[in-house]
């Protein structure tokens, strides 16, 4: 079985603390966490090795309104560069469930492996390298990478101020 990663980079107009900041603050979760449209009215942090991210992604009314949990639990953090972190979908106790049962199509890993790479660009900027491992179908990554990509772009709107 043939196993796909997302794999995207972007430079985003701020300094490299306030995008680490936009990953790690229940806040700014709260602001860019899910694709055009969709909300996140519940993010908790436990920032450490072995703590989690608990997020809940709301479907805007037109897709039915449906909220998804996940937890995020950290593998390696590294201020201000490296975030790893294991992706799983949970019910809203943070019980872990399949993605089948979270209502997620055949392809997404039921632990998602991920890794954020930031770098200083030293001119008040920051690169992010972001990868997501595991997906066993190109179609359902590329779904993904475009709501990730729509994620970043709502993250972009919070820091680059």
């Amino acid at each position: 079985m043939a196993i796909y990663d997302v794999h995207l980079i972007r430079v985003f107009e701020a300094p490299i603390e306030r995008v680490w900041r936009a990953w790690t603050d229940p806040g700014d979760l709260r602001e860019w966490w899910g694709p055009t449209g969709f909300s996140c009215p519940v993010a908790t942090v436990d920032l450490r090795v072995g703590g989690h991210i608990f997020a809940t992604m709301k479907a805007p009314p037109e897709y039915g309104g449906l909220e998804q949990h996940s937890t995020w639990t950290f593998t390696e953090l590294e201020r201000p560069n490296v975030i790893r972190y294991r992706f799983e979908f949970c019910d809203a106790a943070g019980t872990v469930i399949s993605p089948t049962e979270a209502g997620i199509p055949e392809g997404v890993p039921a632990l998602g492996e991920h890794e954020v790479l930031l770098t200083d660009l030293s001119d008040g900027r920051t690169g992010l390298e972001m990868t997501e491992r595991g997906y066993t179908n190109s179609e359902v990554r590329d779904l993904s990478a475009m709501g990730l990509e729509q994620c970043l772009d709502k993250m972009a709107a919070l820091v680059e101020v």
